[in-house]
């Protein structure tokens, strides 16, 4: 028998089958769970406190879950030795543990909630006897920008830090609000336009870690995601010589340039930073010095009417 014979006599739901486990198989390829495979201090509180809310939360959803399927089993219509009560209405037992149970964990969550809400601040300043190195990160269309200040250097779209070392972020935006992610490493912040937030990581793994937008900002979005290089701190030394050696400059007129909108935005280092670029940036939209020294005699919109067309055009 012919092999097109045997796919004819096949059942027809026989075929369907195997599509769910294809689909299971295709979802679970994609999931890296990064996480819960932190490389630093932040991360993995943040990793404990994920496990523990989730396990707060399956105490009731698991025995409910199972409770509900042993009453549809108990008290079927075809089982006569289960109980029949039409007139009972109430129970002090049943209410004490649908009240109590519930009031326990949330008072429980509150005081987690309160305690990690000020622990993993991201605007507290991490303890270490290693000096800090500190990092202005700038949000483009669509591309990052990191300024080291202590350094006078400069990347796009790549990020080196030393291990075991704090990291001190300033953030921003030079437009629309966005996003700034590294899972690995910690919490997100959002960079907003004329505004500056704060940021506090530290990684105790050396490695190359994914760092990404999490804010949808515009067509480019999918591809405003960098590359975050952990060394130790002879190797951060040598490549912040090697970076100062180029002969790349980063002024206001360059920064002009490199603020234009790219997709995909490329990797690129600067030597000899302007070390007033990032609150030139952050001052950008105040009356009369930003506006005038980041963009000329041509004054820009307002933060607030370049999300409003930024919005605006991504509707269209």
């Amino acid at each position: 028998m012919s092999d097109s014979t045997v796919a004819a006599l096949r059942p027809p739901h026989s075929r369907w089958r195997r599509v769910p486990a294809v689909l299971a198989l295709g979802l679970l390829s994609g999931c890296k769970m990064v996480l819960f495979d932190p490389r630093g201090d932040i991360g993995a509180q943040e990793k404990h406190l994920i496990l523990v809310s989730l396990g707060l939360m399956l105490a009731v959803v698991i025995p409910v879950i199972a409770l509900t399927l042993y009453f549809f089993w108990r008290y079927r219509e075809t089982n006569t030795e289960a109980t029949y009560s039409p007139d009972w209405a109430h129970s002090t037992r049943i209410e004490v543990v649908v009240w109590a149970i519930p009031c326990v964990i949330v008072a429980f969550l509150a005081v987690l909630i309160w305690r990690t809400t000020h622990s993993l601040d991201p605007y507290r300043p991490i303890e270490s006897t290693q000096a800090p190195v500190r990092v202005d990160v700038v949000a483009l269309n669509w591309k990052w920008l990191f300024i080291y200040p202590d350094y006078g250097i400069a990347t796009v779209n790549q990020l080196t830090l030393p291990v075991n070392t704090p990291v001190n972020f300033r953030l921003t935006a030079d437009s629309i609000m966005n996003s700034f992610f590294i899972p690995q490493l910690g919490s997100q912040v959002y960079a907003m336009a004329g505004m500056q937030t704060k940021l506090h990581l530290i990684s105790d793994h050396e490695g190359v870690y994914d760092g990404r937008s999490a804010a949808y900002s515009g067509s480019g979005f999918s591809d405003m995601h960098f590359k975050t290089t952990v060394t130790s701190r002879g190797a951060f030394d040598a490549w912040v010589t090697q970076v100062r050696a180029e002969q790349n400059m980063l002024d206001k007129p360059a920064y002009r340039t490199l603020a234009q909108p790219e997709t995909p935005g490329q990797p690129a280092i600067y030597a000899n930073v302007d070390p007033t670029l990032f609150d030139s940036v952050v001052n950008q939209y105040m009356q009369p010095t930003g506006l005038g020294d980041m963009c000329g005699p041509q004054a820009r919109p307002t933060a607030g009417a370049m999300s409003m067309q930024s919005m605006k055009a991504s509707a269209e």
